[in-house]
């Protein structure tokens, strides 16, 4: 039985989240679809700037992402500290910039003096506001609404395009994190439809690689901020360096046509993260069939399964094995 999105979601044991969204017609959401010989290829592009445009809007950041033939994926961080700091007007200003919220919503935006009652109605219309704007559910449901319409548009035809609902899983600490944003970065080379990760359109790890060369980091994207002890500033605590180089050596590995293996002494965030790069390439290889839940060390699942009230501890001895 599928478990409630809200029981899946739990900000007090970690910000991330891995979410797959997959197409549930024959007809293919991008690329080419041989049994309609139609391309769908500008597809990808809808996606991909939708995505991004979201994440400037919602207080839910993107790590990664891959726009594939017939679904997508994303690793999201949710920022709840950034929706406190929003003022009633901003939240509203992020809101009006989706959706019409109400007519009181719309006379405050616009100037207009109202009484007191009515603008306490405005201020409970924009709490309700403020928790949406940090919930995984509207996001990808946002993105999914437009593509839906606009892809039934031009196919001229109407009916559900998305599958009901969006997969998610709780990425707990750094391993996972890493490991995910890995198999997504790679998804495009382990489908061998790119050679390199930087040749892979429509990805996350394409954008790094892309401004890396210029010294920069995409603003779209959670910037990686290295480790440090304290003070840690927003973004990935991982070093950028570190992690492209990684994803580079592990895309060469992965290809089926090639044999390769990771050389210790070049991976440096493996020993920081303590997986051996054996287990490494099978995660990156394996992870979406590996687990079907939340994902961390033994630790960490103990403590989220309790604070969800589950009964069973998913994809325990599978992380027990692999991260190690």
């Amino acid at each position: 039985m599928a478990v409630a999105r809200k029981r899946q979601i739990s900000l007090q044991d970690t910000p991330y989240y891995h979410c797959i969204s997959r197409c549930v017609r024959r007809a293919f959401l991008c690329g080419e679809d041989k049994h309609s010989g139609q391309n769908f290829e500008h597809r990808r592009a809808w996606v991909e700037n939708k995505l991004l445009k979201l994440s400037g809007v919602f207080a839910i950041d993107v790590c990664a992402y891959a726009v594939m033939n017939n679904h997508y994926h994303v690793v999201l961080r949710v920022d709840e500290e950034q929706t406190k700091q929003w003022s009633m007007d901003e939240v509203l200003i992020r809101w009006h910039k989706l959706y019409k919220g109400t007519l009181l919503t719309q006379q405050y935006c616009r100037g207009v003096q109202l009484i007191e009652p009515l603008l306490d109605m405005v201020k409970v219309s924009a709490e309700i506001y403020r928790k949406r704007l940090m919930k995984i559910s509207w996001f990808i449901g946002n993105i999914n609404e437009h593509i839906a319409r606009d892809a039934n548009r031009e196919d001229n035809c109407t009916g559900r395009f998305w599958e009901g609902r969006f997969k998610s899983q709780a990425l707990l600490d750094e391993a996972a994190l890493a490991a995910c944003m890995a198999y997504v970065d790679l998804n495009p080379v382990r489908a061998n439809i790119a050679d390199t990760p930087e040749e892979s359109e429509y990805t996350s790890v394409k954008q790094r690689v892309k401004k890396a060369k210029t010294g920069k980091q995409p603003k779209q994207l959670l910037p990686f901020v290295g480790n440090p002890r304290e003070n840690i500033p927003k973004g990935l605590p991982f070093e950028l360096s570190d992690y492209l180089e990684l994803i580079d050596l592990t895309g060469r590995c992965i290809r089926e046509d090639k044999a390769g293996h990771i050389n210790a002494n070049q991976a440096k965030l493996l020993s920081r993260l303590n997986i051996s790069p054996e287990n490494w390439l099978t995660l990156s290889k394996e992870f979406r069939s590996l687990f079907h839940g939340a994902i961390g060390h033994d630790d960490v699942i103990s403590d989220y399964c309790k604070h969800q009230s589950f009964k069973r501890r998913q994809n325990l001895s599978c992380c027990q094995r692999l991260f190690a």
